[in-house]
């Protein structure tokens, strides 16, 4: 992975959280997901798609005003490990990035995510070609379907059962689950000795 500028954790000697989050589309719950980074001064990373863009702009415009890094999870959410062809996977990415500048004045970081985690040895290649850096997550949980919602006990067991240091975490801003419980989930996780970093650390090493 370090050779094409990817990551999937942090320094495992290092109690840091870094925070993730996939919008895929706007259904509710990113508000209170960011009242809740804002309340912990947390800074996050929120890999967004075309739809949230144009959909949700104003709530784009509160994570850039707010601190929050956002990155690309390309325009239309394909299957990215099935484009082969450079043009086709840059148009993906400039489309992206070119809404964002649209939307907030803003350049978007140059951080990638695969939609769905679904890449090839040569999308990573072409990724760093284009500049930018690929995240993938080393915490994840079911939490993305929005008709079977996790309750608040599920989430905690497996979220805080299963961080550690260094920990890329992925949640999805669609589920209701996260919004109620990230100001508690934060907390928690303070509590276990944890503070939280910008993804642009793990860059600069």
């Amino acid at each position: 992975l370090k050779e094409y500028n990817a990551y999937y954790v942090g320094d495992a000697g290092e109690k840091k959280i870094y925070l993730t989050f996939d919008c895929g589309y706007e259904n509710g719950n990113t508000s209170q997901i960011l009242d809740a980074l804002k309340k912990h001064d947390a800074p996050a990373t929120f890999f967004v798609v075309g739809h949230f863009l144009e959909s949700a702009p104003e709530i784009a415009k509160r994570m850039v005003a707010e601190g929050h890094t956002v990155g690309n999870h390309t325009y239309h959410h394909p299957d990215m490990s099935s484009i082969a062809d450079l043009t086709a996977f840059q148009k993906e990415m400039d489309d992206n990035a070119a809404l964002f500048s649209e939307v907030t004045g803003q350049k978007m970081a140059n951080y990638y995510r695969p939609p769905q985690g679904k890449y090839s040895t040569k999308n990573l290649e072409m990724a760093k070609q284009l500049g930018y850096h690929t995240f993938f997550w080393s915490l994840a949980y079911v939490d993305w379907n929005v008709d079977a919602q996790p309750t608040k006990e599920e989430a905690f067991e497996k979220l805080l059962g299963r961080i550690h240091p260094g920990a890329i975490v992925l949640l999805h801003s669609t589920s209701k689950t996260n919004g109620e419980i990230l100001d508690e989930l934060l907390t928690k996780w303070e509590e276990m000795g944890y503070t939280f970093h910008p993804l642009s650390e793990l860059c600069e090493k």
